[in-house]
């Protein structure tokens, strides 16, 4: 099952939280664990402490999110989740250092029957009894049918790495590739500089957004979606493009151009980021998710844009932490 955007709690349904990981079924067979990724991908190998535990349920298939849990900031790791397809011989030592848990959700088959058919509370019962006496890496995903609870969670959760909730009809069945629940992220503004766009300066695409550490770099924190073209004029007017003299040369830009692919955090990103750097000195509000790699120091999804901050100095805007 597949969860579209929708800007606000739809009623009358069962909430759960949105988790800032990696989508999974479970196949437990007699002797048999397989991961599968909401892309086909089979992650059994890169998770032997979560098919250790799932050998200790009797047969059927979960769908649940694969997440890490950071007990020093006390929130979701996600970029330990990524170090598990590329930690090769060191895999061991990676998981005895940072255990995934599974958050299960949904109860698809029970080794005998086909659940998907039934409704989703009689799914959830079975789901709940499977799951007495689990250890705690096999987490039941918390729900609710109050919108008041689960609004609540929205705002409670975030800095523990809840990105929002998702909104599924009490009495509906589970349809592979449907989409028919709704997800609702939690989104907050905030401020940024623009050290550099995509396209040109007086049509700007995409905002590279930074900003200043406490010694005083500029840091790469992120990039926009696609500027609206009302915004893009004004825009254009307050960028300036990055020269700097000093004596025996220009000064470079803070980021390598083009921008490496792996600072642009996106999934399934693999080639650098060409842009034209500014000179940063414009400030924009704009909208994010709580999907923010603290190790890395950068939001994980595109910001929105929401206006330019002429009031602000780039020395307004909250400092990044320095790494």
């Amino acid at each position: 099952m597949h969860a579209v955007p929708a800007a606000d709690l739809p009623a009358g349904m069962i909430y759960e939280p949105k988790w800032d990981g990696w989508r999974c079924l479970a196949f437990i067979q007699p002797g048999r664990i397989m991961l599968q990724s909401r892309h086909l991908r089979n992650l059994t190998p890169y998770f032997p402490d979560v098919t250790r535990l799932l050998r200790s349920l009797p047969p059927g298939v979960l769908d649940g999110e694969l997440i890490v849990w950071d007990p020093a900031r006390e929130r979701t790791n996600f970029v330990a989740l990524q170090r598990r397809v590329v930690a090769g011989h060191r895999l061991p030592a990676e998981a005895a250092a940072r255990p995934a848990h599974y958050v299960v959700f949904d109860l698809l088959h029970d080794g005998v029957d086909d659940l998907t058919g039934l409704p989703l509370v009689e799914r959830r019962a079975r789901l709940e009894a499977l799951l007495v006496g689990a250890p705690p890496q096999l987490q039941l995903c918390p729900q609710t049918l109050d919108p008041a609870k689960a609004r609540a969670w929205m705002v409670e959760w975030q800095h523990a790495g809840v990105e929002g909730l998702v909104c599924k009809a009490p009495d509906g069945p589970y349809v592979s590739g449907g989409r028919s629940w709704t997800k609702v992220k939690t989104r907050n503004t905030t401020e940024a500089i623009v050290g550099g766009v995509t396209g040109t300066l007086s049509a700007p695409g995409s905002l590279l957004l930074g900003r200043y550490d406490a010694s005083g770099r500029l840091r790469y924190v992120g990039i926009t979606n696609p500027v609206p073209a009302s915004h893009a004029a004004e825009l254009g007017q307050a960028l300036v493009r990055y020269i700097a003299q000093r004596r025996g040369g220009t000064i470079p830009h803070p980021w390598p151009v083009p921008l490496p692919a792996g600072w642009a955090g996106q999934l399934g990103e693999r080639r650098p980021l060409v842009y034209v750097p500014v000179q940063p000195t414009v400030v924009v509000e704009v909208l994010v998710d709580a999907a923010f790699d603290e190790e890395a120091g950068r939001w994980r999804h595109r910001a929105g844009f929401v206006r330019v901050r002429a009031d602000l100095s780039p020395y307004d805007v909250m400092r990044a932490a320095a790494f």
